[in-house]
């Protein structure tokens, strides 16, 4: 059948402004960037086999093996980090996305060089895009949890000099700029908004449960200077999923098919914390952006949000902190994003049309590269040119302010 005048055919897809990435980091990323007082301290990338691999509780403990696959790793306050193969899973066919461990060197390059990325965002449709880290973790738990805080400290500030220097410096504004936070001080965190700000950062990558990383909970106003901060300045606090370290699962034996299935629970758990906080009241112009949690649960959450604030609100204990509908502050404050959501798709106009954004999740097992226009084209391909120009980047452009054209 021809697509109507008034739908996006596949030759017209817009290009995509991807908002949830990652990134690879260099392995000379804390030699260059972390002062000399700090490296003998910092992170050390090496090289060597890798062991045995157990799944205990949502998460996998690796050892190291002279015998084992050459793997490349970083190693920090004793505990030791291996790069994966379905993190950098871009270019190896699917039943080749393995936890077995990977080199930089057997990676596609994109992964961890800027240039080369823009290169594989040119074959993949892709104009822009905001990157999560992985050695950090995707909020920069690794970090949080260090012993030695100022090396701590002084390993995010390095981190974030890199990723807006480095990797993002020479782009155009192709690459977006997102960056960590100390967690464990609320007041080195709103320095450290306000440092990246200054040089025009809009992103910074923040706990979806903060509590599940044993830190004080949304609720308690701790984390107000920090939200006070991001809204001042503009700043959009993203939440990856996983970002608790921690994934949802079932059975505790569940094999990790379960867990990724679940995934999308944190962010819809997440969510429903911000929306019965008061968070969003106190802060109206603060921006939240749910990242890899998919989108075609939504509609339900803001129903059922909505009901329990109208028949409960008493009892449930924010008759005076909710004046309006949950439901209300999601659509002033709140985006999500999708890469292979059917069902969000036809519940486009509930999930919001200036609420959603769009994903290729570069460079990992899920990632629709280089097929991200058949898959764009295959979602929205029979919506509206506005509603598809919002989603695959419109919306974007808008939440982090970016200097790209703003409409068709």
């Amino acid at each position: 059948m021809a697509v109507e005048n008034n739908e996006v055919g596949a030759t017209e897809l817009p290009r995509v402004i991807s908002v949830d990435d990652h990134v690879i980091e260099p392995a000379h990323l804390f030699e260059k960037w972390l002062p000399s007082k700090y490296r003998d301290r910092g992170p050390k990338p090496f090289t060597a086999g890798i062991g045995e691999l157990e799944y205990i509780g949502g998460k996998y403990r690796f050892t190291t093996d002279p015998e084992g696959q050459v793997t490349d790793w970083w190693e920090y306050e004793g505990e030791i980090f291996p790069y994966k193969r379905i993190i950098a899973a871009v270019g190896f066919s699917r039943d080749e996305m393995t936890l077995d461990g990977i080199t930089r060197e057997q990676m596609r390059r994109g992964c961890w060089d800027p240039k080369a990325r823009l290169a594989d965002m040119d074959v993949n449709h892709v104009e822009a895009s905001l990157c999560f880290p992985t050695f950090p973790r995707f909020c920069g738990q690794t970090f949080s949890e260090a012993k030695d805080k100022e090396v701590g400290l002084a390993c995010v500030r390095a981190y974030n000099d890199w990723m807006v220097e480095e990797w993002c410096g020479d782009s155009r504004g192709r690459l977006i700029p997102l960056c960590l936070i100390p967690l464990w001080d609320v007041d080195l965190a709103v320095a450290e908004i306000k440092r990246n700000a200054a040089r025009g950062v809009r992103a910074v990558t923040f706990s979806e449960i903060p509590t599940h990383l044993g830190l004080p909970s949304i609720h308690s106003g701790h984390w107000d200077p920090f939200f006070a901060a991001c809204e001042e300045t503009g700043t959009v606090v993203n939440m990856h999923i996983g970002s608790s370290s921690q994934m949802p699962a079932a059975s505790p034996d569940a094999p990790p098919a379960v867990q990724a299935s679940l995934s999308f629970n944190n962010a819809m758990a997440s969510m429903m914390d911000f929306l019965f906080s008061g968070v969003l009241v106190k802060f109206p112009r603060l921006t939240l952006a749910y990242s890899e949690g998919q989108m075609g649960w939504i509609p339900y959450a803001l129903e059922r949000a909505d009901d329990v604030w109208e028949e409960h609100r008493a009892w449930g204990g924010v008759k005076d902190l909710i004046p309006e509908p949950p439901s209300s502050y999601y659509y002033r404050q709140i985006y999500c994003c999708f890469f292979r959501d059917k069902h969000g798709i036809a519940s486009i106009e509930t999930v919001g049309v200036d609420n959603a954004t769009f994903e290729t999740d570069y460079p990992h097992v899920d990632s629709t590269w280089p097929h991200t226009k058949a898959v764009a084209e295959d979602h929205v391909g029979h919506l509206p040119k506005d509603v598809a120009y919002k989603l695959l980047r419109g919306n974007a452009i808008r939440m982090l302010d970016l200097p790209f054209d703003r409409g068709l």
